[in-house]
């Protein structure tokens, strides 16, 4: 048995030191209050650290945030991550919503994960066999702009290398670098099952993808058409709403004179637009109906400036908002889509002035070939040359620009594939209505319906080569909207093209790929092994448990992974949708680079430990924003050190592992049978009764995916009372008692409720947990995966009615002691009052009361009437029918506490007149600024309660003089 380098002092001399604290019998526990360095045999260290991963808190001073690593790889070698099928339970499953393979770990990464491990970790502690599949996305557009800056570096452009080759180049760069963001993950402590991960260009996956879009095109719900659609010049593709920002912007708005043509010089209508170069993809201009002002020039034609002489209609429509600007309307159909669908309403034609490159067309005559911006300055500058410009002012605006490369975007009407997703719509609202799909929050759920009850056709194509290749091809020669063939690959399309047009027939694949949203929206079903629905894997667990996102794609993704589901499974993907907030700065800002207010996870676990961000993260609201701030983290960093300490003191006060006797006593201990739980002493009657309550309230929370719940309640019952009450509480039993069975109890009780709290915290902190659970003795299993704690466990509401009314007895004592400024070290005497069942179960727990109290277990009495000097004592209300009384001369000098007041109500009586001398003096009210008035009378009501106080306390000290002389 080896000991550290320690003084060992004998049990009489301790005893000597402190009869009450150091029993002959356990004189050889180390008491912290005592300064002494008297430690116990490291016999748990050894167990926690034979397969070196783990690390006792008798050895270390707190959890080494270096061990996670060590900790994560080896759960995920002993198979933890996969599911486990011998309980034979209802499984649960989550699919990751797959970052894209370019990211690098930000907090909105670090939210989801910690919230879909946090629901993992505790569905496999219940049992059930629990599968995490994780995986990464594509991600089209960003990709492909990686590595065409990547290639730029080289001096190479995407076009001179041609398709294949620059595929290739991506698939090289996704394997030198594409595991960055994976790896980040599992630094989080994403216990996935990575023999499962998937990418979404697998060629699974992939085929999913081929799969879907020819069953939806052979049910006549996937069309090519041309459309309006977001544009990006510079990437020369649409993109999706969801890659599209909107900022607002400084810039101009131009006002335009369009003379009525026909008329005279004064007859002219003005517009005013932020975009003018488009004007010469003018196809209307329109008014108020009701609007006089222009009444006579409906049914005229306008002319439309700079395009010698082209007239479009003036037309009526209500949409026109006559009190906003001049009441005129400019309709750009190819340039606006508000213009777009008013054109497509009224039957107007749709005039297109842009080139993909941003650059404007041959429509736009002399300005051909001028980029959107150069054009727009050149075209203004000889708008007023002519006088046709009226006038431009400043004006903050809305602008679209693209997420990924920053510029604005332009609406343009381009030829495109698009899905037709009112069918699909239908399923997916009637799904929630039927209650087959939950939303949490529920306030969502009418987000979610209005969104698909007024959804817009899906444009699924874009102009890349990096993505899921479109599956049609076109017949040389032919008009490709009309002759197109759709098939797997492109053996298949030959084949058809020869059964159609003859064998001499010539094909070519349409080069767009389709929008990543599109891949991504098959992702639980596809993961799963879907389109081949007698797969294992999709037999055993689809469909999946719970979709856990963000709420700002709920849309995006969300929604249209519901329609693929309903659409190719007959089911719902997932029976839950769980949407967490955005995670902002301390102040409620977005983080972003220009703010300077990002804080890096991967800094912060550094600093604070992955399990400190972890229950930060959690205790955010679901589907509320949550604000993130270093006091947080700092102070959930003190939570993590609170749990290695109390973790540290139950492993010194366990019985060697040698000693079989005690190790027999203390595992005997049932605290699941009620009878037993009755023959406990109070302290541990209340903190086992409080413990099995919070299971069931624990249990609940985490059912009804309340996190924030789960991580207040168990931090309050730790921290507020195992920690603060149990802990101190059990000394008296484990330090004072001469009796083994009283401490087996204690020890007994101190395991089994820290083993509870480390099972119940799992979830949300695994690492420290883990940690602290292989120290403890007789561990036959992992803590992740350990059996969960059984619910509907005995209580006993009257010892726990009992122990809080210790409690209050406690922090009026202890309240009294501050007050009076009684040395921490001073013993006391008092007298406690109260009814006959009271004084029974509170005198039992007399070394309790004296430990916690600070009194002198020898000088505590007991009795059902106040005592004969109760003048000269501090009466203390505990609550109803329970009091004490703490003689005065007994907690300090009376004569210099009288003096020392004395002086302090002399100075404190100054300060408050100096603040009442101000206020009343109409100078100062009158002139000074209204927050220092305010402040000063704020002052000065403190400054009168304070001196209230004092002048009541020294009216009492000098009645307590007067009646002992």
């Amino acid at each position: 048995m080896a000991f550290s380098n320690t003084y060992l002092l004998s049990p009489s001399s301790l005893y000597k030191l402190n009869p009450v604290l150091f029993s002959h019998r356990r004189c050889s526990v180390a008491l912290s209050r005592f300064h002494l360095r008297i430690l116990k045999p490291r016999f748990f260290a050894a167990a926690a650290s034979d397969n070196g991963v783990f690390t006792s808190p008798e050895i270390a001073k707190s959890f080494d945030f270096t061990s996670e690593e060590r900790i994560y790889n080896w759960w995920d070698s002993q198979g933890y991550f996969k599911p486990n099928f011998d309980k034979g339970s209802e499984p649960f499953v989550v699919t990751m919503p797959p970052p894209n393979v370019t990211g690098s770990l930000h907090m909105g990464h670090a939210m989801f994960v910690t919230l879909e491990d946090i629901m993992i970790r505790y569905n496999r502690m219940k049992g059930r066999p629990t599968l995490w599949l994780p995986g990464t996305d594509h991600a089209g557009i960003a990709t492909q702009l990686v590595v065409e800056r990547m290639l730029a570096s080289e001096g190479i452009k995407r076009v001179e290398l041609g398709r294949e080759e620059f595929t290739k180049r991506v698939w090289e760069w996704k394997e030198k670098y594409g595991g960055t963001i994976t790896n980040q993950i599992r630094r989080l402590g994403a216990s996935c099952d990575w023999t499962r991960e998937h990418f979404t260009l697998d060629e699974q996956l992939s085929r999913a993808v081929i799969e879907a879009f020819i069953k939806l095109h052979e049910k006549g719900l996937i069309y090519q058409g041309s459309y309006m659609v977001n544009w990006s010049p510079n990437l020369q593709t649409a993109v999706s709403d969801l890659e599209v920002e909107y900022s607002e912007e400084p810039g101009s708005l131009y006002h335009i004179k369009y003379r009525v043509a026909g008329g005279s010089r004064s007859d002219f209508l003005t517009i005013a637009t932020t975009r003018p170069e488009t004007l010469f993809g003018d196809t209307a201009i329109a008014v108020n109906p009701e609007d006089e002002r222009y009444a006579k020039y409906i049914g005229k034609s306008a002319i439309v400036p700079m395009t010698f002489g082209r007239h479009v209609p003036i037309i009526a429509d209500k949409y026109v908002d006559k009190d906003f600007g001049t009441g005129v309307l400019k309709i750009s159909p190819g340039h606006d889509h508000n213009d777009y669908l008013l054109a497509r309403k009224l039957g107007l034609p749709i005039l297109n002035v842009m080139n993909k490159d941003g650059t404007l067309n041959e429509v736009a005559g002399l300005y051909n070939g001028l980029d959107r911006f150069e054009a727009r300055k050149k075209l203004w500058a000889e708008l007023e040359e002519t006088g046709l410009g009226v006038k431009k002012e400043a004006h903050t605006s809305r602008v679209p620009r693209s997420q990924r490369g920053g510029e604005i975007i332009e609406p343009l009407v381009s030829k495109q594939w698009f899905v037709t997703m009112e069918p699909l719509a239908e399923k997916a609202l009637e799904a929630v209505k039927k209650g087959e799909l939950t939303i949490m929050p529920e306030r969502f759920e009418k987000i979610y319906n209005h969104w698909l009850s007024n959804i817009k056709d899906w444009c699924i194509s874009r102009q890349l080569w990096w993505g899921h290749r479109i599956p049609v091809w076109y017949i040389v020669g032919k008009d490709c909207e009309e002759d197109y063939i759709v098939a797997k690959n492109e053996d298949e399309a030959l084949k058809k093209a020869q059964k159609k047009y003859g064998k001499n027939v010539e094909i070519y694949q349409d080069p767009d790929v389709l929008d990543t949203w599109f891949s991504s929206s098959l992702w639980p079903f596809s993961t799963l092994g879907w389109p081949d629905v007698s797969s294992e894997d999709f037999k055993h667990f689809y469909p999946t448990s719970v979709l856990e996102t963000g709420h700002d794609i709920l849309f995006f993704w969300v929604a249209r992974m519901v329609m693929m589901g309903i659409e190719f499974t007959g089911s719902v993907p997932f029976t839950h949708v769980y949407l967490h907030g955005l995670i902002r700065d301390s102040q409620g800002r977005k983080m972003s680079k220009s703010l300077g207010n990002v804080i890096d996870p991967l800094d912060t676990m550094k600093e604070f430990g992955t399990d400190a961000l972890r229950f930060t993260l959690a205790l955010g609201t679901v589907g509320q924003d949550l604000n993130l701030s270093t006091e947080r983290l700092t102070s959930n960093k003190a939570f993590t050190n609170k749990l290695w300490n109390a973790g540290k003191f139950v492993l010194q006060n366990l019985p060697n592992r040698s000693d079989e006797s005690a190790w027999e006593r203390l595992l005997a201990h049932k605290f699941d049978k009620e009878e037993y739980l009755l023959t406990l002493p109070l302290p541990e009657c209340w903190v086992v009764s409080k413990l099995h309550v919070l299971i069931d309230a624990v249990t609940t929370s985490y059912d009804k995916y309340f996190y924030n719940d789960v991580a207040r309640e168990i931090y309050e019952f730790f921290w507020g009372e195992f920690a603060d009450w149990y802990i101190e509480a059990s000394k008296a039993h484990l330090y004072q008692s001469e009796n083994e069975a009283v401490s087996s109890t204690s020890q007994a009780v101190l395991l089994y409720v820290y083993e509870n709290i480390l099972k119940m915290l799992h979830p949300f902190m695994p690492f420290v947990t883990e940690e602290l659970w292989q120290a403890l003795p007789n561990r036959k299993e992992a803590l992740i995966i350990s059996p969960w704690p059984l619910p509907s466990l005995p209580r006993n509401l009257t010892s726990i009615k009992r122990f809080e009314n210790l409690q209050a007895l406690t922090r009026a004592i202890r309240n009294a002691r501050a007050e009076y400024s009684v040395e921490p070290a001073k013993r006391i005497s008092a007298n406690i009052v109260a009814n006959p069942d009271v004084i029974q179960y509170i005198s039992k727990e007399k070394d309790v009361l004296a430990l916690l109290s600070r009194l002198d277990t020898q000088s505590i009495n007991f009795t059902d009437s106040p005592p004969e000097d109760a003048n000269q004592c501090v009466h203390l209300v505990a609550g109803e029918g329970l009091e004490a009384y703490l003689p005065l001369a007994d907690m300090v000098d009376i004569s210099a506490e009288v003096q020392r007041l004395s002086k302090r109500l002399l100075k404190m009586q100054n300060e408050y007149d100096g603040l009442l001398a101000r206020l009343s003096s109409p100078n100062f009210v009158e002139k000074a600024p209204e927050d220092v008035v305010r402040g000063v009378r704020e002052k000065a009501s403190e400054a009168e309660e304070k001196l209230n106080l004092t002048k009541t306390r020294l009216s009492f000290l000098q009645s307590t003089i007067l009646v002992s002389e």
